[in-house]
């Protein structure tokens, strides 16, 4: 099937814009392997230290130079249950390791924080800069020198695009990631909103809403709706680079542990002592980084990458813009409804054809590139294959023909919509994203007054106290990646969610994000510029119309143009906290980028011509909205 020619267009533009920074960082990542090989750049006291823990089969052949040494880095604590099952991973990779004749170490640990344990709290703060210290610790654990491929145990929302960057930064390594999967169903994700408004509104206990969310929340294994966490699996696969279907099976399940051998296997074969050697940083080009964008859109996935896969691809020499990604939600049906966007769980998702299913209508419809290099041979076809034991084995089959529930799952030629799950947003406040696939369509569009608050206490504190208008948009301002890390302002949701339901008309501006989770209110999130920077969101005061038209891509304050452009920026009410190790991260908030240019607060791909780091105001111009805005959204036969 030939590819989609807006989908060939919009590859090409990125390449194009991306063609000096992307060979500057192949050349790296080259120059990294034709160095030779890894430990045989050590020194005898060196590479004394680098075994001297291990047994002495491992000790051997980390001595003989001959035989592939896996470095493991983890993401693994067991306050995440998504990231619990870990802790036995690297034993099993160990073993599986030595029974292929090769050796594997844990060459570090990365922070995994859980964003549904701070919502809400001072600790949110620290969220979205955790994703750039895990890069770090990433490169960290690799600077030994020790490893001739690598897999990455992580899953959850910042830890995926941290370690992909970290991994990035060691492109001449092979690079595989290895999930854990999602927990088993608990009560349905519907049930649960439901509980959260009636406490939002008064009418449910404590102990109600606890023991709902205990009933959700209830096992080992990654939250089971459709939010971050899911999606960081649905991109990795749709990549290349995570093996085909291994995203939703579940932890403990012999299915499960064949997977991770398997990972293993492939990671060892593939590095550069054997003949399939398969660079990680030549893996992760233009056509890989679309691909996550097309699934990301097909499945309605999280507004979060958004921001995190502009920095993911960043840190390859790519530079991906937020009207790429709107060109390709324009022309990418949405196939999937999983919760936020619909009932189902990700459990079911998987049960209907799950990401098997999708990637074939995707590739089959040209909306997806099929031809890339991945960490298996064939390309991306193979991910068109379900895994499954045959006689104790592992196997892969193709997918089924029809969708196994087409409340969840739908073909190409039959989507749940037309276009895909995110749109841009301009007007005179900004540029800002929103979720459209969560919004049911008669609530995409709000013409009203706004409340303007810089914190969401103070919202909640407004709607006790009786004082917000009937139908009204919510401004929370000064939550942006330099004001405070721009944290998640999922709290909101059950107050809105529940204003929502009484035949009130409600809706989110800010410029702080939302949660993988968050659907159902219109909500223009990640406004940049962002308040902190000057952003005309600080112009914005209580009463002022706004208009938020999803369908149509705009966002306006309907003031007067020379009152608009005489008012003094509103200064921010509640700056940054000094508790919860927030004080640590004023560097980081400092240094930080605009949410549209990934929200980088590290040095990320490769130098400017100069050697000097990435510029982001000198090299890097805001989107390119004249050629956005003559492409309008269309259905995947336009």
């Amino acid at each position: 099937m030939s590819l989609h020619p807006k989908l060939h267009a919009v590859t090409e533009r990125i390449r194009e814009r991306s063609r000096a920074s992307r060979a500057a960082y192949l050349a790296g990542i080259d120059a990294m392997r034709d160095n030779g090989p890894l430990r045989g750049r050590l020194s005898c006291g060196n590479l004394a230290h680098g075994f001297a823990a291990c047994g002495p089969v491992d000790k051997a052949r980390l001595r003989a130079d001959a035989s592939p040494n896996l470095g493991i880095v983890t993401a693994y604590n067991d306050m995440l249950s998504a990231h619990q099952p870990y802790e036995d991973y690297p034993q099993r990779i160990r073993e599986t390791a030595r029974r292929l004749g090769a050796t594997a170490q844990v060459a570090g640990g990365v922070p995994a924080m859980c964003d549904g344990v701070t919502q809400g709290r001072g600790g949110m703060e620290l969220s979205l800069f955790s994703r750039d210290v895990i890069a770090q610790a990433t490169a960290v654990a690799l600077s030994h020198d020790m490893f001739d491929s690598a897999v990455y145990l992580g899953i959850c929302d910042k830890i995926v695009p941290g370690l992909l960057i970290g991994a990035l930064a060691f492109g001449h390594l092979p690079a595989l990631f290895v999930p854990g999967g999602p927990m088993t169903p608990g009560i349905p994700n519907k049930e649960k909103a439901a509980v959260r408004e009636r406490y939002a509104a008064g009418e449910a206990t404590r102990e109600e809403l606890l023991e709902a969310e205990a009933a959700s929340y209830h096992a080992p294994g990654t939250c089971t709706f459709y939010g971050t966490a899911n999606s960081n699996q649905v991109l990795l696969e749709a990549m290349g680079v995570q093996l085909p279907g291994a995203s939703f099976v579940n932890p403990g399940t012999r299915l499960r542990d064949a997977l991770t051998d398997a990972a293993v296997e492939r990671a060892l074969r593939i590095t550069a002592l054997g003949a399939d050697y398969r660079p990680f940083g030549r893996l992760i080009d233009e056509r890989a980084i679309v691909n996550a964008i097309v699934a990301l859109m097909a499945t309605g996935g999280s507004t979060n990458h958004t921001i995190h896969w502009v920095a993911v691809a960043r840190a390859a020499g790519i530079v991906l813009t937020w009207d790429d990604i709107d060109l390709l939600s324009g022309i990418v049906p949405l196939l999937a409804r999983v919760y936020p966007n619909g009932d189902a769980d990700v459990n079911r998702f998987q049960a209907a054809g799950g990401t098997a299913f999708v990637f074939r209508e995707l590739m089959d419809a040209g909306l997806m590139h099929d031809d890339l290099e991945t960490v298996l041979p064939g390309g991306m076809r193979a991910w068109c294959d379900e895994p499954r034991l045959d006689g104790g084995a592992l196997a892969w089959s193709p997918t089924i023909e029809t969708s196994g529930d087409e409340q969840v799952l739908r073909p190409a030629s039959a989507p749940f919509e037309a276009h895909g799950g995110l749109r841009l947003l301009r007007g005179n406040l900004g540029r800002a994203l929103i979720k459209t696939s969560a919004v049911k369509p008669e609530y995409r569009r709000i013409d009203a007054p706004a409340v303007v608050v810089d914190t969401p206490q103070a919202l909640n504190k407004l709607h006790k106290a009786g004082a917000l208008p009937r139908d009204f948009v919510a401004v929370v301002r000064y939550q942006g990646p330099r004001a405070n890390g721009m944290p998640e302002l999922h709290s909101l949701a059950p107050l809105l969610g529940m204003l929502q339901n009484q035949g009130r008309r409600v809706a989110l501006v800010t410029d702080g994000r939302l949660s993988g989770a968050s659907g159902k209110i219109p909500a223009a999130i990640h406004v940049t510029p962002e308040a902190a920077r000057g952003g005309p969101i600080a112009r914005l005061r209580d009463g002022d119309r706004i208009v938020l038209d999803g369908d149509a891509g705009t966002l306006e304050a309907l003031v007067e143009p020379a009152e608009w452009a005489a008012r003094p920026l509103a200064p921010d009410t509640a700056p940054a906290g000094w508790d919860l190790g927030r004080n640590l991260f004023a560097y980081s908030r400092a240094m930080v980028g605009p949410a549209d240019q990934g929200a980088l607060s590290i040095s990320c791909g490769p130098p400017a011509a100069d050697g000097s780091p990435w510029n982001y105001d000198a090299e890097y111009e805001l989107g390119e909205p004249a050629e956005a805005a003559e492409a309008p959204h269309e259905s995947k036969d336009a």
